[in-house]
């Protein structure tokens, strides 16, 4: 297997392959293993000449985890890309170098099937599954996590051996706990995913028409706008707690709206405009979005645009909402700050959300809020390790930049207006009455700084609560040289 050394004229490209353009690595080398044994054979060499292995699938990662100047070797699996159903497991086998959108193609076409995963086509399959992996779908299907069977991993035992292993959620599986552990666990903390086998919790047999749920036959999308001009404090409390009734109202896993998944984009007023944006599924869509909008936008009494299309399954999934991912995304640097709400926003917090994102300062952000729930809340929090199962919106507060002189303004922005957020815990989402604490797949640092976290609840809590001894456990038996690790990786121990 060849390595990529800087003097490549490939190396600048694959280097540079990542979406979060605030952070920069230099691998001595890069290398594009094809198979499982050629993973094993990367991490085997690096191990060896005591050289730190990173891995990368889509490069997504909201943090720098692999883009780490303390990394020396980055194993890139974008080329393993076989997806294929697997009769003998009764499952889909997703390598972990195919990309969300090339998985939601492949089900499509071969089979008619899906698996609700995340929104923007681009992210790897690889990193994605194992944080547990939310999207468009999630609240009528699930997380993508929910629908594991089996993982293969590359990892290293306590001799420095580098060997893959097989785990699934067979009970007779004595390498089950392994499997458990990738149902949220989050990346870069156990070795390097190679394969995922993907099926429907309570699907036996080898019919790969039912072995994933069958695809939407159509998809309906709406996006409303409204003026920030035309928008004072009453008309955006009224508007942020009205989206966060609804969704304490409809997040049952028995609600009639779970085929309905919207995003209301409180924007900062530089840029302009208000949004929400959504999508149902099945043939009563129109009407579950006439009524969520009467619910959430009536009331206001403000004039919105409006724009309502269908589409098929596949097409909307290749290119969803492609404003989103406009000319100029892949040349960010952002910060992002999750948060999981069980409860609505109360009014100081909606008195917070106003007055940061009315502050004149030039800031380019804003918060967002996705309904969650439905089937996601159908789950135990320790069926899987994804455990925050009753939450009724994932919560974010964002903020973006190209010139490197936006870096301090926006990132001083964003992280005061979070920390103002949970005043009464310590500046972030502790799991209580209202909270319960971040999702792994949207990774922030600053829950293990002092200066950002004064909860007293260590970050490890925040993103698994009480699966995180669960997940010690796995980690010192699998990774007992705590060969992957990064930021935020789960420790052997405390």
């Amino acid at each position: 297997m060849e390595k990529i050394t800087p003097g490549d004229t490939r190396y600048a490209d694959l280097a540079g392959k990542r979406f979060n353009k605030r952070f920069t690595g230099k691998p001595e080398y890069i290398l594009l293993p094809t198979s499982t044994q050629e993973v094993v054979e990367a991490v085997q060499e690096a191990v060896t000449n005591k050289r730190r292995p990173v891995v990368r699938s889509g490069g997504h990662c909201l943090e720098g985890f692999v883009s780490d100047p303390g990394a020396q070797v980055l194993i890139d699996v974008s080329l393993m890309t076989g997806l294929y159903y697997d009769a003998e497991r009764g499952a889909f086998a997703v390598e972990a170098g195919v990309t969300v959108g090339e998985m939601y193609r492949r089900l499509f076409l071969g089979w008619g099937v899906v698996l609700p995963a995340g929104e923007h086509p681009g992210i790897g399959m690889g990193g994605h599954v194992l944080g547990g992996a939310f999207g468009f779908l999630c609240r009528e299907y699930g997380l993508a996590a929910d629908y594991l069977y089996g993982v293969e991993l590359v990892t290293v035992d306590a001799s420095g051996k580098a060997h893959s292993v097989i785990a699934t959620r067979e009970a007779t599986d004595p390498n089950r706990e392994l499997w458990w552990a990738h149902t949220g666990g989050g990346g870069g903390n156990f070795g390097i995913v190679t394969r995922y086998w993907l099926r429907s919790p309570d699907v036996t047999g080898t019919d790969p028409y039912i072995a994933l749920p069958k695809a939407p036959a159509s998809i309906t999308t709406f996006r409303i706008a409204w003026d920030w001009k035309d928008v004072d404090e009453t008309s955006f409390s009224r508007l942020m707690q009205n989206f966060g009734i609804w969704a304490l109202q409809h997040s049952g896993p028995d609600s009639p709206y779970t085929p309905l998944f919207s995003i209301l984009f409180l924007n900062h007023r530089n840029i302009g405009r208000l949004e929400m944006k959504g999508l149902a599924t099945g043939a009563n869509a129109a009407r579950l979005i006439e009524e969520h909008l009467a619910a959430i936008a009536g009331p206001i009494g403000l004039p919105y645009t409006k724009q309502i299309e269908e589409s098929s399954w596949l097409r909307f999934a290749l290119n969803p909402f492609p404003e989103l991912f406009q000319p100029g995304f892949d040349n960010v640097q952002a910060k992002v700050k999750d948060a999981f709400f069980r409860r609505p926003f109360i009014d100081s917090q909606v008195a917070t959300a106003y007055k940061y994102l009315t502050a004149d300062a030039p800031i380019g952000g804003g918060l967002g809020m996705a309904t969650y729930g439905g089937k996601v809340n159908t789950v135990t929090p320790d069926a899987t390790a994804s455990p925050q199962r009753d939450s009724i919106l994932d919560v974010a507060c964002n903020t973006g930049w190209i010139d490197p002189n936006g870096a301090g303004p926006s990132l001083d922005w964003v992280r005061n207006f979070y920390k103002d957020l949970f005043p009464g815990s310590g500046g972030v989402p502790v799991p209580n009455e209202q909270t319960d604490g971040c999702m792994i797949n949207h990774p922030d640092t600053d829950l293990a700084d002092p200066a950002w976290n004064q909860s007293g609840v260590p970050w490890h809590t925040l993103y698994y609560k009480e699966n995180y001894p669960r997940l010690q456990q796995v980690k010192a038996h699998w990774d007992p040289l705590n060969i992957f690790h990064h930021a935020l990786s789960i420790q052997a121990t405390d």
